[in-house]
């Protein structure tokens, strides 16, 4: 079997992953010399900590099993098992880790309240106050930045892979088959558009208006620490934002301590990992309303930068770098991933939104097992 995979970001690269795995040959194409989308603006975190119980903590459950063993297989991913704390600082946000903990997944996601002290003792970095945190055994990281070119190294290794940048695919033709804007036409016994936040063009023209949103995000990274972060580390403000964490507790939570201002008015959550060169990467924000702004906004930048100061009780290293972001999000956000036969023989895979670092080995696999690969 010949599969086309449009788009080399994470989810095109698993989906070319997996095809080569199951002895098939993949041609791969991407519109610009490397993906310089969502799949590198992101934390590199495998996020399994805030996922939703059912489908979407069961597909990042496995998606963590797939990305430990391609992280065997492919040291330069820098997988790293590290987990999370998220601190808490007071009674209330106490009361959402102690409900999160009463799930019947929470097993499952490696779910503990340490105090303080064993806080620190697993992550001595977090000299700041607070009274608590919660631990999640299963969340892990890989480096965002360089992933797809090391899988892209040990694909190319098989001999199974053919990679065509700087190809923006024009047209599906027929069946099986794609035109590029170098008028060449690739054909398959099965293509696979994974176009991230490119929802318009190509995509509209074969699938129309999908149930996707564009969200943008601002993300910024430091010099190196000058010690290590030894797992990843959130603020209360994810308990907000991930649905795991509904519950009463949350609901009192929400009507007893206002969110800080700023981060309501970006939709604010603190997630922060430690890079292999010491720097740390912080965000993020989150903004629906289209048009977005061409411009970062330094309060968002501001507001992060106090919030790990206080958990780290020390001074943030030299801003090395912002950044913004668009990723492509179901607007049914209960779902995990829009998967759409948009031809015979032409699929479109879009709209992971956050999930999507975490969950493209799983979404790929899905893709592969559904397609008959």
């Amino acid at each position: 079997m010949k599969v086309i995979v449009v788009g080399a970001g994470v989810v095109g690269t698993m989906h070319a992953w997996h095809a080569v795995e199951r002895g098939h040959e993949v041609v791969h194409i991407e519109r610009e010399a490397e993906a310089r989308g969502a799949s590198l603006r992101n934390f590199g975190q495998i996020w399994v900590s805030g996922r939703a119980g059912g489908e979407e903590l069961d597909t990042a459950l496995r998606a963590r099993e797939l990305w430990e063993g391609i992280g065997a297989r492919v040291p330069g991913l820098g997988f790293r098992a590290i987990g999370s704390l998220t601190p808490v600082r007071n009674a209330l946000e106490l009361a959402v880790a102690e409900a999160a903990l009463a799930r019947p997944d929470a097993a499952a996601r490696g779910y503990k309240l340490l105090t303080a002290d064993e806080a620190r003792a697993v992550n001595p970095a977090l000299r700041g106050e607070f009274e608590a945190a919660l631990r999640c055994e299963r969340d892990a990281a890989v480096e965002p930045r360089t992933a797809q070119l090391a899988l892209r190294e040990a694909l190319l290794a098989t001999g199974k892979y053919t990679f065509l940048p700087n190809r923006e695919v024009r047209e599906v033709v027929g069946e099986h088959a794609v035109r590029d804007d170098r008028g060449e036409v690739h054909s398959g016994d099965a293509v696979v558009l994974c176009t991230g936040a490119w929802l318009s063009g190509l995509v509209r023209e074969v699938a129309g208006e999908v149930p996707v949103r564009r969200v943008r995000l601002q993300m910024m990274q430091t010099d190196p620490l000058g010690e290590p972060l030894t797992t990843s580390v959130a603020d209360a403000d994810s308990f907000r934002y991930y649905p795991a964490y509904a519950s009463d507790a949350l609901d009192a939570l929400n009507a007893g301590q206002a969110q800080d201002p700023t981060a309501a008015a970006h939709r604010m959550q603190l997630l922060m990992v430690q890079r292999l060169d010491g720097g740390l990467t912080i965000g993020d924000t989150h903004e629906y309303e289209h048009p977005f702004a061409f411009d970062t906004l330094e309060d968002p930048y501001e507001h992060l930068t106090r919030v790990v100061e206080s958990f780290l009780g020390r001074p943030l290293p030299k801003i090395r770098r912002r950044w913004a972001g668009v990723y492509a999000q179901c607007v049914d956000t209960t779902r995990v991933v829009h998967r759409q036969r948009v031809r015979d023989g032409v699929w479109l895979v879009t709209g992971p939104g956050g999930r999507g670092m975490t969950c493209s080995p799983a979404v790929a696999e899905t893709t592969a097992n559904e397609l008959g690969w």
